[in-house]
């Protein structure tokens, strides 16, 4: 079966198409024959040898497919199965993935939805209800509000009754965060221009501030976002795709009004069944119903893997890119 394999770390140029026997599910392991993967930023770390990897390794995290065959203990599924995953292996045409990091499908998503949301959409559901759970009236700030996470989050973000303010890197992407519900949008510089946003999204908010900020940014973005606060705000720092935040002198929480400071991580959210099962089963009900969707931004063939995560890492994407197999 062909796969994309990184057997050295570096830029997108280290990702490999080859051939490799076909997985074999072992104890507790599905062997599923991959519909779509999704690419993620986790997937550029991973090949960047920033994020824990060891080489050799098959690419992806993230994708949904259909069970061929079911490993030793396995009793929650069956051949035949829809399923998606939110860790492991999926840049290939078959992977085996762990039943624990396994969801059923149901029938009313389609399996290009389920991949490209299962990872980031769970991310956002926690965000949104766990992380800072947004109630009526509250104001969040989204960062890159046209990326795959942040177009979900903005979504939930409405649902529950809150007010968005999306940031986005491009005025080409203005109109995708406009489109999943943001009230405004403003063109984010990431040139250390802190002062003029907070400034801006204080205007926006009558000088109060917003609720919570939502920032998967990073280095560029967390002086603007910790000024953006209101007082007693939350400031939920869940990336950083312009490098990771530099140290800094805790006191300025306080000085900055006693503002909350999270760094969550989608595996503790989803830490038992129980609540991967609630997070997956109630995100796949709001995309059944409308109530929210994924933006596939593009779809690459598993030989373009290496062109699609160039485009996620010069950051000209919007929504979620996948590999169709």
């Amino acid at each position: 079966m062909r796969a994309v394999r990184v057997q050295r770390f570096g830029g997108p140029e280290v990702l490999e198409l080859v051939e490799l026997p076909a997985p074999i599910a072992g104890p507790g392991e599905l062997l599923v024959d991959v519909v779509a993967a999704g690419v993620n930023f986790r997937d550029l770390l991973h090949r960047a040898g920033t994020f824990g990897a060891e080489l050799p390794f098959v690419a992806g995290t993230e994708g949904a497919g259909r069970v061929v065959r079911v490993g030793e203990g396995v009793d929650r599924f069956r051949p035949g199965d829809r399923v998606a995953w939110k860790l492991g292996s999926s840049y290939a045409e078959q992977v085996a993935v762990l039943e624990s990091e396994s969801v059923l499908i149901p029938d009313s998503v389609e399996d290009e939805q389920a991949a490209a949301s299962i990872l980031q959409g769970l991310t956002a559901h926690f965000l949104a209800t766990t992380s800072y759970a947004i109630a009526p009236g509250d104001v969040a700030l989204v960062h890159a509000g046209a990326g795959g996470v942040g177009s979900l989050l903005s979504q939930i973000v409405k649902l529950r009754g809150g007010r968005v303010i999306a940031t986005v890197s491009a005025p080409e992407k203005q109109a995708a965060a406009r489109s999943v519900g943001a009230d405004e949008v403003m063109i984010r510089a990431d040139d250390g221009a802190g002062a003029e946003l907070a400034d801006a999204v204080r205007g926006l908010t009558g000088g109060r501030g917003v609720d919570v900020v939502y920032d998967s940014v990073g280095k560029a973005t967390f002086d603007a976002s910790l000024a953006s606060c209101r007082t007693c705000g939350t400031l939920v720092l869940y990336g950083g795709s312009s490098g990771a935040v530099p140290p800094f002198d805790v006191m300025r929480l306080m000085s900055s009004g006693s503002v909350v400071l999270s760094r969550p991580s989608v595996r503790d959210f989803t830490a038992t069944r129980t609540e991967f099962e609630h997070r997956s089963g109630e995100l796949y009900a709001w995309i059944a119903s409308g109530a929210i969707r994924p933006i596939i931004g593009g779809r690459y063939r598993l030989d373009e893997a290496a062109i699609a995560q160039g485009e996620l890492e010069s950051r000209r994407s919007i929504g979620k890119l996948l590999l169709v197999i």
